[in-house]
């Protein structure tokens, strides 16, 4: 079963085609990020024109690296939410247009379940259940993965979510957009110890916060700045680099040894951090528990995630029609139901 997937939910216009949910046909993504650079974040409203601009174009290349047509593809798969809603609505509306022109089943998934399933595109054995940290620019959940379809969150970010802590700091100290890359770059050079950052608490055993350490990196470069002294960048990215992979990590081992789970896994956009990948690797060992990567190329936004979990929402007859809506949030555990698509 071949389904075409669509993925708008932030400056990634992506489309991808995905056979049974687990082995990618193409995989095409159009980003606006060097253009969001310029104001050191994303700027909405220009995400939302770059989707339209893009969107068709790279829905045809999708289907022609596939070698499909529209009519050829079982269903289309789209992201109905979490997301900024301009971007969403451009991609849910276009592929309603689309599904109804060529007769073809309409499938909302969600952002987040896109990410769990690009494991299943890297790790083609995997299966649930099993425990997956799903970290990015705007969320950071702790997911059991019950089956397919079924999911429980554990835990989450209560304030800032990591990649988002990522972007701020990097902001603080000059680094440029997107903070990720530039936060690991930079901490090359310097020592995961040259600052004592706090470990902010968070309200359940499994939640994370990051809203204080991103505030207590703002402050060491603002009183640097106030008394003219030198800041050690490099040091104080890798002291905060340290302190998140550390902060993600503990909770993934502690959520995974209350939900009694072998297998932990780490998707999202921030699951390509290096640090992160290793010291998950070095905890999981300890813990004798299976660990699964996201692959790097799957890790951000794409449409492939996307047509991957669409694969099994529609195998579970998780379809919408026309009235289909988008939303800029949805719990990740409940489904599109019709109820709530108008």
């Amino acid at each position: 079963m071949k389904l075409l997937g669509i993925e708008t939910s932030c400056d990634e216009t992506a489309a991808a085609v995905v056979e049974d949910g687990r082995r990618v046909l193409s995989s095409v993504v159009a980003s606006s990020v060097e253009e969001q650079a310029l104001y050191g974040g994303i700027v909405p409203e220009i995400a939302s024109r770059r989707h339209i601009e893009a969107i068709s174009g790279v829905v045809e290349k999708a289907l022609a690296d596939a070698g499909v047509t529209a009519q050829g593809v079982d269903a289309v798969a789209v992201t109905a939410a979490p997301g900024l809603i301009g971007a969403l609505l451009v991609g849910v509306n276009f592929a309603k247009g689309l599904a109804f022109a060529a007769g073809k089943p309409l499938v909302p998934v969600h952002h987040l379940r896109g990410h769990v399933a690009s494991l299943y595109l890297t790790h083609p054995g995997l299966a649930p259940p099993f425990l997956c940290l799903v970290a990015s620019g705007g969320h950071c959940h702790y997911v059991r993965v019950d089956d397919y379809t079924h999911f429980t969150v554990l835990g989450r970010t209560v304030d800032d979510a990591a990649g988002e802590a990522f972007d701020k700091v990097a902001r603080t100290l000059g680094l440029g957009y997107p903070g990720g890359p530039a936060i690991s770059a930079a901490a090359q050079a310097g020592s995961p110890t040259a600052y004592t950052l706090p470990t902010p608490k968070a309200p359940g055993p499994y939640d994370v916060s990051f809203s204080g350490l991103k505030t207590a990196v703002m402050n060491l470069a603002n009183q640097a700045a106030m008394k003219g002294e030198a800041l050690d960048v490099p040091g104080l990215a890798a002291s905060f680099q340290q302190k998140v992979a550390d902060i993600l990590t503990d909770k993934l081992m502690a959520a995974a040894a209350a939900a009694g789970s072998r297998t932990v896994c780490l998707a999202g956009g921030v699951a390509a951090n290096s640090l992160l990948r290793q010291l998950a690797a070095e905890k999981a060992a300890l813990a004798g528990l299976a660990l699964k990567l996201c692959a790097l190329e799957y890790s951000g936004d794409n449409a492939a995630m996307i047509a991957a979990q669409g694969y099994y929402e529609y195998s579970a007859g998780h379809t919408a029609g026309p009235a289909l809506n988008a939303w800029a949030t949805w719990p990740m555990e409940e489904d599109f139901s019709t109820s709530r698509q108008d």
